[in-house]
């Protein structure tokens, strides 16, 4: 199944170079699972030429607001909305769980609370997910029709799954210790309060369950292409 990977952010440049780019990261997270990619730079408007350009799409994390006045952004709202008309599955981390929810009708926002940093568990119900935060930003009003999958204290809206089109989440399971050790001393510090920073480093060691969330994601996809395959047969 090829997925595009629509690009809303880098990676810090400090970090780039040896660990790659957000793409890069989601190809690894994601290898060995039925999967193949392009690379679309959404952020620099490079956009595909319609959503059935590619079997399913994913959309990354961003240091942008979903809210910010950006030129692409409005684009890649209609391109969200135009996918979910046409069935066409779509998956959304951090800034894409944001840009999701934004587009179909929810509200994001710089939350009140303030940052959630680090491993952090989210119940899913069949299964707890510690995975890697980083955001100020969340959703704090779902769009309607949007099923909640998992919350926490910190974070109500924390992953969202519109029927079975798409399917968001506001953690990284991308984020490897390695590269949140380089969040937190490269972007971090004058961003986020000290305290949270140093409580993230503490915990950085905690193990994260990404492979499980790697599997749920691809299962998204694959479910959704196998359904879509059986639909065609039968039409």
């Amino acid at each position: 199944m090829h997925i595009g990977i629509l690009q809303t952010g880098e990676s810090p440049d400090a970090l780039r170079a040896d660990m790659g780019d957000y793409p890069d990261f989601f190809e690894t997270l994601l290898a060995g699972r039925g999967l193949t990619f392009s690379r679309y730079a959404v952020l620099r408007s490079e956009f595909p030429k319609d959503v059935h350009a590619c079997d399913g799409w994913l959309i990354t994390g961003s240091r942008f607001g979903a809210y910010e006045d950006h030129p692409w952004i409005p684009p890649l709202e209609d391109f969200i909305r135009a996918a979910y008309a046409a069935h066409v599955p779509v998956v959304g981390v951090c800034f894409g769980h944001q840009i999701i929810a934004q587009a179909m009708g929810g509200k994001v926002e710089k939350y009140a609370g303030g940052w959630s940093v680090g491993p952090t568990e989210y119940n899913f119900g069949d299964q707890t997910y510690t995975l890697n935060a980083w955001h100020q930003d969340q959703v704090t009003q779902k769009p309607q029709g949007a099923q909640v999958l998992a919350s926490t204290d910190f974070c109500e809206n924390a992953a969202l799954l519109y029927d079975d089109r798409m399917f968001t989440v506001q953690p990284h399971p991308e984020f490897r210790k390695e590269f949140m050790e380089g969040l937190i001393k490269f972007r971090g510090p004058g961003l986020v309060p000290d305290p949270i920073l140093a409580d993230a480093k503490a915990r950085v060691d905690t193990p994260l369950d990404s492979p499980s969330m790697a599997d749920r994601i691809a299962r998204f996809f694959l479910t959704h292409q196998a359904k879509t395959g059986a639909e065609k047969l039968r039409a």
